[in-house]
């Protein structure tokens, strides 16, 4: 992510209403260290408390362990937020210099994510299922009652997994020729998959089970500090947005018409070879 956090190109410094104040210009360096700052508290607010109630379960015996792909998953999301953060701040900061050099860290990061979340997804389905039909008595009612939900959800990872390969392909492709492209795009591909953590805050209002429109809402809230950001100081929707936002609602709205339908649990079943 050799330009992450890099500076305005030329076509972004167009003359607006608040060009030469110092306030714009801070907040033009400082808004995408506060977007990764912003995603990462979104991430630790649905998982921390997610994971200590599961790591709970685990000790009591009422649920297996948590499998090998979920540690990697985890370390690897962790460290990618953390270093987008340090990239925002460094371009923030003026260091440029450490922040190019940071970028090929960031471009493995983003790759391993893509393969673990492709081997987490099936792996997490598979010991629901075994559970459901080799695993303890007392617990197989419950785990064969949550197959269809975990094939719905099964549906999520796939759209989330495939939106972040496509738009941090884009972001890469971008880092040279449009740095705003670039760093935009960075960011919306991050705000996908934040709908694992979204989840599991039990205290929002939401439509799950019954569908995810709740979580296609609470994305969009996600990016929307850095969205009116761009409006007000540029007086126009950056392009990033208008690659965006069309995939996005397309996807959602092909997720949601497929939620819960009998040939998805069929097609989820076949996908996954049981």
């Amino acid at each position: 992510m050799a330009t992450l956090a890099g500076s305005f190109s030329f076509r972004e410094r167009q003359p607006d209403h608040l060009s030469g104040t110092p306030r714009a210009h801070s907040i033009d360096r400082w808004i995408f260290v506060f977007m990764a700052a912003w995603f990462i508290v979104i991430v630790l607010t649905g998982f921390i408390p997610d994971a200590v109630m599961k790591v709970g379960l685990v000790e009591a015996g009422k649920r297996p362990p948590f499998p090998l792909a979920m540690h990697l998953h985890a370390v690897v999301m962790g460290s990618f937020l953390l270093l987008v953060l340090a990239q925002t701040w460094l371009m923030a900061t003026g260091r440029r210099a450490l922040h190019m050099q940071l970028g090929i860290a960031g471009m493995v990061l983003a790759a391993a994510l893509v393969v673990i979340g492709f081997v987490l997804a099936p792996t997490m389905y598979y010991q629901v299922w075994n559970g459901a039909h080799f695993g303890p008595p007392a617990l197989r009612p419950a785990l064969t009652a949550a197959l269809p939900i975990i094939e719905n959800i099964l549906l999520l990872q796939i759209a989330a997994g495939l939106m972040f390969a496509l738009f941090i392909t884009i972001a890469l492709v971008a880092r040279d020729r449009d740095p705003g492209l670039h760093k935009r795009m960075v960011f919306l591909a991050i705000a996908v998959p934040l709908g694992a953590a979204i989840d599991r805050m039990a205290w929002l209002p939401t439509t799950m089970p019954g569908n995810p429109v709740s979580q296609d809402f609470y994305l969009l809230l996600a990016v929307a500090p850095m969205f009116l950001w761009d409006v007000i100081r540029n007086r126009r929707v950056h392009e990033a947005y208008w690659i965006w936002f069309p995939v996005f609602v397309l996807v959602s709205a092909t997720t949601d018409l497929t939620w819960n339908k009998p040939w998805w649990h069929a097609t989820a079943r076949t996908i996954m070879g049981v």
